[in-house]
């Protein structure tokens, strides 16, 4: 009998994003194929802090605690409490925003010379920056919707007239570095501004100010690595008074929204929604999976608004339903995800790392 490959899965997380974390982690460890893995269920609390937990739950800090060991043969986990060594086959974060979806978790891992599912250090990092990530996108000729940026220590300098004179009202205030509609707002007014301007500086150094567009709010799926494809499109519906699909439409009202899979969009809509997607995957270094969301404009336009590295896996997630309607099970998706990140990094793993003036080949 194949000995199990053992997969350390990472949910919490120190981010506004950690209890979605946790839902998401759920899923993928009830749905993942027990006769080929062997979960390992590795909790990051809030406040930073690493623990061995028996199963996944709010409750992070009730298990074993983990430390970082340093050794000259590369680095691991160990538990405290039982002194033995944790180094998991390969690791699934299912973290989300700060500190999980950024790049640092992936750069610690990469230094521990572990195979870790999902995009990169460079990936996760463009991806998770949305003023970075838009720039990359125009510069690669991937539509996207009009934007200016600010810096903290620009506060002062932020104008609404001059806003408003480049992007029109209403438009929409966001940190650059977070996800899930946290921080976000829709401005109609002058003192709306200012009070999303205080609000959204709260949770980051950079804000995105971004035009509104109306249109279909549409997101496609990813996988793949030197060949991805791209699903059929899915459609969020706001079913109640929300200005936009804040984060209590995606999480607290379950009456909310009415998630459509697939959309109902004519095929010449699909294949482009689906070029672009891909696009906008390879433009921004992604690997192995992603979650594109889009609009789609009234005149058949298409804008990319941006790339998640790490798409939730909750019920209610699109990522999940748009390839089970695809036909990949849950299941399924789950175990082409980690074979996809083994395979990659068999590969990355015969690059040389050792160079001599002079040496044959």
């Amino acid at each position: 009998m194949t000995k199990k490959l053992t997969v350390g899965i990472l949910f919490g997380g120190k981010s506004v994003e950690h209890e979605i974390s946790i839902r998401s982690a759920i899923n993928v460890v009830q749905n993942m194929d027990k006769d080929r893995f062997e979960p390992v269920l590795i909790g990051i609390d809030k406040k930073g802090g690493w623990f061995q937990n028996t199963e996944v739950s709010e409750h992070i800090d009730t298990g074993d605690a983990l430390v970082w060991y340093p050794t000259s043969e590369g680095h691991y986990l160990k538990n405290i409490e039982t002194d033995k060594e944790l180094k998991p086959d390969v690791v699934f974060p299912v973290l989300h925003g700060t500190d999980g979806e950024d790049g640092s978790i992936q750069g610690l891992f990469q230094v521990a010379n572990l195979p870790v599912v999902g995009s990169g250090v460079l990936g996760s990092s463009v991806s998770m920056d949305k003023l970075f990530s838009k720039r990359l996108l125009k510069e690669a000729g991937v539509p996207t919707g009009n934007f200016i940026a600010f810096h903290r220590y620009q506060k002062d300098q932020v104008n609404f007239d001059d806003i408003e004179t480049q992007l029109g009202l209403p438009f929409i205030i966001k940190p650059a570095r977070l996800g899930s509609s946290v921080g976000v707002s829709k401005v109609n007014n002058e003192t709306e501004f200012l009070s999303a301007l205080d609000e959204t500086f709260q949770y980051d150094q950079v804000i995105l100010i971004e035009e509104f567009i109306e249109g279909r709010e549409l997101e496609c799926a990813v996988i793949g690595n030197e060949e991805p494809i791209a699903s059929r499109p899915g459609e969020i519906v706001l079913q109640k008074d929300y200005d936009f699909y804040t984060y209590e439409a995606k999480y607290l009202d379950k009456d909310a929204v009415s998630i459509i899979v697939p959309a109902e969009v004519e095929d010449r809509i699909v294949r482009k929604i689906q070029e672009f997607s891909i696009n906008a995957y390879q433009s921004l270094g992604c690997e192995d999976f992603a979650r594109v969301d889009l609009f789609l404009k009234e005149d058949g336009t298409v804008l990319i608004n941006e790339v998640n590295t790490i798409p939730g896996f909750t019920n209610a997630s699109m990522f999940p339903m748009l390839w089970q309607d695809a036909g990949i099970t849950y299941k399924d998706l789950i175990s082409r995800l980690i074979d996809m990140a083994l395979l990659r990094f068999n590969h990355y793993s015969q690059l040389k790392t050792d160079f001599q003036v002079g040496a044959s080949e």
